[in-house]
Formats: C-alpha cells, structure tokens, sequence
C-alpha cells in the first residue's frame, strides 16, 4: 500500500483531496461537485478509472526509502500503567518487556483514530495484548501502548483502550508546526529507553 500510496501524492490528480492510507486499503477524498463540472459521468466512476490506471504504472519494487526514526520512550511505571499488569500476564519480567518492546524495528502502516496517531507493526508475539475491555478516561499525549501485535503512541491527551507501557517526551502533533504530524505512513520507527530523569529533561525543551 505505501508503494500506490507514495505513486498516488505525486501525480495532483484532479479534484482529489486527500489520499489516506490503510493496511489494506487506500481512502480517496475527492470534490464532488468539482468533479461533476469537469466529467460527463459519474464523479466516482471518474476516479475509479483513474486510479485504476494509475495502479498499472505503480513499481512495487522501487518502494522510496522509508524515514527512520528514534523515538525515545520512559518506562517508568509513574509513566507506564500498564506495565506491571502485562508482565504479570506474560509471566515476564518488566526488563523483558521493555527490552522486547525496545529491540525492533516498527513500520509505520497508517494514520488515524487522532491526529498523528501512528500505528505500528508488529510488536514480539510474546508481549501482544489484547486492547482493555473497559477504556481508560485519559490517557496522556506520549503515551506509549500496546493493541494486539500493534504498537501506537497518543499525540493528544484522549480516553483509550491500549496498555501503556510508556510515555515519549515528543509531540507526535503539533498544529504550530509546518508539518503538524511527526509520523508518516511508510516510515520506521525504533523505540528508545531513557530514564525519568531524562524525559523530564527533554520534555521541558522547547
């Protein structure tokens, strides 16, 4: 999908106004009245056709080299709720968890639910965790959780039902920013244990 979705954001095709990707799917936003004073049919059957030519040009093997990223994460259980409670069920120790969650390399498969939020894939089979079935009523921006064999980070304060196992000092979401959201579709992402100490000390940058 991020190979179509990269090949679709460069082509400006006519009345589109944005293209979302999914796992297994692409959203295309587009002007409906737009589109009905530029075609003789139907506005969808305008796209379908479009994309449909466009999906024959895409290279799925030239996918352009993803984003790496470091995102530092605290998991101290001040910061980490869930922690205790999802080493308990994996009868692993807490260093294992973090140590598990910590060693791999995450790609990032879609934006959604809030702003920025990114969903990643996939976390140790050993430390997937269903989503709680009663949601917490917040849950901070940073937070760090785990959903199935996804992991995610909060970029707003927001009721959620993932374990959270951590915080990151970052803003995954910032509208003052140029660019607002810090995760794409298609980038990589590595999570960095820091200490306490340490995510104060950079949460308190500017």
């Amino acid at each position: 999908m991020v190979s179509l979705f990269s090949h679709l954001q460069k082509l400006n095709l006519s009345g589109v106004l944005d293209i979302i990707p999914a796992y297994c799917s692409i959203t295309i936003v587009y002007d409906l009245f737009l589109l009905r004073k530029q075609t003789s049919g139907l506005a969808y059957d305008f796209i379908k056709d479009e994309i449909e030519k466009e999906i024959k040009k895409v290279n799925w093997k030239s996918e352009s080299r993803p984003k790496a990223l470091e995102i530092p994460v605290c998991y101290d259980e001040l910061l980490a709720p869930d922690l205790s409670s999802l080493a308990k069920e994996k009868k692993l120790s807490v260093e294992k968890i973090i140590q598990k969650h910590s060693n791999k390399t995450y790609r990032v498969h879609m934006i959604g639910f809030l702003p920025g939020f990114a969903y990643l894939a996939k976390v140790d089979k050993s430390i997937s965790m269903p989503r709680k079935s009663k949601p917490a009523v917040l849950v901070k921006a940073g937070s760090v959780g785990i959903a199935g064999e996804q992991t995610g980070i909060y970029p707003l304060d927001s009721p959620g039902g993932w374990n959270i196992i951590g915080r990151t000092p970052l803003q995954l979401f910032s509208a003052k920013r140029k660019d607002p959201v810090l995760l794409k579709a298609g980038d990589e992402v590595r999570f960095t244990p820091i200490t306490l100490k340490e995510f104060h000390q950079l949460k308190s940058k500017p």
